[in-house]
């Protein structure tokens, strides 16, 4: 097994916080911006037809759509256009401001601030930004119409107290007032929030629909194969990757040192940990990194410098606080479970179903020096793992054990 490269890290810069857009529109697109979600789709176009339900919880993979799904539907609610079969009609006044950005009657929430949460807000005077100010604002009467559409995306990210809030507008809905909640796992949401709801789920969208997709964003063919399958079927993180070019060098580097680690021992091994948790906050950082939504996810979490204490995998975790620290460890883990994937069906003799087939040389290499089985193991371990980092295990400690636990490669000449 060759030595690992020694690379040296170059900190991204990072990107200003964007608040949540408008409805992204391609021109050739038609009436909906959802892509590769036919069933959804037709179920959406039923609702504006039969009318919509006042509470509604779309489900499904982080990036998958929920969010564009959730806009299509309210633009279609809010049209002004006398036939259903043509709404969102794209061109009447209420078109146009939702996409501006700009309509009144269309509300969105989102989590915020370096742990991605819903925040519930005061009881007395809530900030905007917050549940109780939202359901303030669903509880007005509509300026532009008959209607008020509320979105709360990462509705997973709701603690309880914010879910506790939300039932009374769940159970008896202002007139005219929608609600729709975007939640990647909808098994966090109380019982009493999702039993007063109506479900609608979303799946990984296929790759002929996300290169089609990406094709709309000028990306050309060979690329757009390559980030659709780099994105698993989730299309926002593929048009992340699509207009971050330096998130997809980030996360090649950092699956290249990954796949380094089996080479290690055991001591540059932790040390190396504390190298992938700084890679992983430049990665969340550049937007290429799976969750929520694409942004600057680690700010403040900086790669220990040579001769810098943090080096010494004894020393004090890494800087940044605690929040900042669990999701550079989440944008790891992501990359990190995309790797071990790839290199798991690799060293089955299926190279070819790997997703990120720049890496395929390095994958082989280690694939030949790795027993298979321990690569199907590992990936055991970072489902775990994600869940402990839910439960704010310490971000350091759990690298830490898995850098130990990534499987080691054999020496030269060493029989299976």
């Amino acid at each position: 097994m060759p030595a690992p490269r020694s690379r040296a890290r170059q900190p991204a810069e990072a990107p200003p916080r964007v608040r949540p857009g408008p409805r992204l529109r391609v021109p050739s697109a038609g009436r909906f911006a959802t892509r590769g979600q036919p069933a959804a789709v037709a179920a959406m176009e039923r609702m504006l037809r039969q009318g919509a339900p006042q509470a509604l919880l779309l489900v499904g993979p982080g990036s998958v759509g929920k969010t564009t799904l959730a806009l299509d539907l309210a633009a279609g609610i809010l049209c002004h256009a006398g036939d259903p079969d043509a709404r969102p009609c794209g061109a009447c006044r209420s078109c146009r401001l939702i996409d501006a950005g700009a309509h009144q009657d269309l509300h969105r929430l989102a989590p915020e601030g370096p742990g991605r949460q819903v925040r519930i807000g005061d009881h007395e005077d809530p900030e905007p930004g917050t549940v109780r100010h939202l359901l303030r604002e669903l509880a007005r009467l509509p300026v532009e119409g008959a209607h008020r559409v509320a979105i709360v995306e990462g509705a997973h990210r709701l603690n309880e107290d914010a879910q506790n809030a939300l039932l009374k507008t769940l159970e008896e809905p202002p007139p005219g007032a929608t609600l729709i909640l975007c939640a990647d796992e909808p098994e966090r949401l109380l019982p009493t929030v999702r039993s007063r709801t109506a479900v609608l789920r979303l799946g990984p969208v296929g790759p002929r629909a996300m290169e089609g997709l990406l094709a709309e964003h000028g990306v050309e063919p060979p690329r757009g194969a390559r980030l659709a399958r780099l994105a698993d079927g989730r299309p926002g993180l593929a048009i992340a990757l699509a207009a971050a070019p330096e998130a997809v060098a980030a996360r090649e580097e950092l699956a290249r040192s990954l796949l380094d680690l089996a080479a290690l021992g055991t001591a540059d091994r932790l040390l190396a940990g504390r190298d992938l948790l700084a890679r992983a906050a430049d990665l969340a950082r550049t937007g290429g990194a799976p969750g929520d939504a694409p942004g600057p996810a680690a700010e403040g979490v900086a790669a220990a410098a040579p001769g810098d204490p943090e080096a010494d995998p004894g020393a004090p975790p890494a800087r940044g606080t605690p929040a900042e620290r669990r999701l550079a460890a989440a944008a790891l883990l992501a990359t990190w479970t995309a790797v071990a994937r790839d290199l798991a069906v690799t060293a089955a003799g299926a190279g070819a179903a790997a997703r990120d087939t720049a890496l395929l040389d390095d994958l082989r290499a280690v694939a030949g020096a790795v027993p298979p089985d321990a690569c199907v193991a590992f990936l055991g371990r970072l489902v775990r793992a994600a869940e402990l980092l839910e439960g704010n295990a310490n971000p350091e400690l759990l690298v830490d054990t898995l850098v130990l636990a990534w499987p080691h490669a054999r020496a030269a000449g060493t029989a299976r």
